[in-house]
């Protein structure tokens, strides 16, 4: 990873990632990999402005962008509007989109967000939960393919992040979550199931019009028990995010010779 040669190559550009914390997570590992490439006289600005956070180098005129949107579908009086897409206005211009949709659309209990599923005018108490999200997925599909020239605007979906709360998901029943985990899985085979998202996002991605790449990351991650920050993040015990630096920085690196061979 060349942090220089990435800020001289989008200078004037703006890369942005559109989705929940693994993908601030990202978002993080980057500013930090282009800022250390700069020390110590890195001239950027910081900026949030509701859901959009804005890292800019002054330099070379390039930002590096964070939208919080879990669902990408709109989220009103608790009902997932599955086919109606929110905060899209601020995907337009980024020359570099990578999206991530996954882990909000696990969460039980307290919390749950919503309570009911729409499609038009149909409401639905109850769906099931990879239904709903291959539909929003779909939704939001249709408006790449209706809104993005692939010329001008490069689309990548960050695959989906695997969590460590149960040992027994890697073969060590004796083991409760990724506290005291210091190093990674032997070999490149992880014994536990993949998410049950994957099938569904590489279906969306399949039929799409306009090329968005998935960045998959979910092998990687699973083999990664060692990387979270565990119960030094402060709020309880963390096995879902990412220390930085750490396993983002990887996917930064994918990213990154991915964009170099366009």
């Amino acid at each position: 990873f060349d942090g220089k040669e990435f800020l001289e190559r989008y200078r004037g550009k703006k890369v942005m990632f559109v989705g929940d914390s693994l993908s601030s997570n990202q978002w993080q590992s980057l500013a930090c990999m282009l800022h250390a490439a700069l020390l110590p006289n890195a001239n950027y600005t910081l900026t949030r402005r509701g859901p959009l956070t804005t890292l800019s180098f002054l330099e070379y005129e390039m930002s590096v962008m964070f939208v919080k949107n879990g669902f990408f579908v709109s989220l009103t009086n608790r009902t997932l509007k599955l086919d109606t897409l929110v905060g899209t206005g601020l995907w337009t211009g980024a020359d570099v989109l990578i999206f991530n949709s996954y882990h909000w659309w696990l969460h039980s209990g307290r919390l749950r967000t919503w309570d009911n599923y729409q499609i038009g005018n149909q409401i639905f108490k109850d769906m099931d939960v990879m239904e709903a999200y291959k539909t929003a997925l779909t939704t939001w599909a249709n408006w790449v393919d209706s809104n993005i020239d692939p010329a001008k605007t490069r689309v990548f979906f960050q695959g989906i992040s695997t969590v460590h709360y149960k040992g027994s998901d890697w073969n060590e029943p004796s083991v409760k979550d990724c506290r005291g985990q210091t190093k990674p899985i032997n070999g490149s085979d992880y014994p536990g199931i993949k998410p049950q998202g994957d099938p569904v996002v590489r279906s969306v991605l399949s039929n799409m019009k306009k090329p968005a790449f998935l960045l998959d990351i979910s092998l990687m991650t699973q083999l990664r028990k060692d990387g979270h920050p565990s119960i030094y993040a402060g709020k309880g015990l963390d096995c879902s995010h990412w220390c930085v630096a750490g396993v983002p920085d990887t996917w930064n690196q994918l990213l990154y010779t991915l964009l170099l061979k366009s």
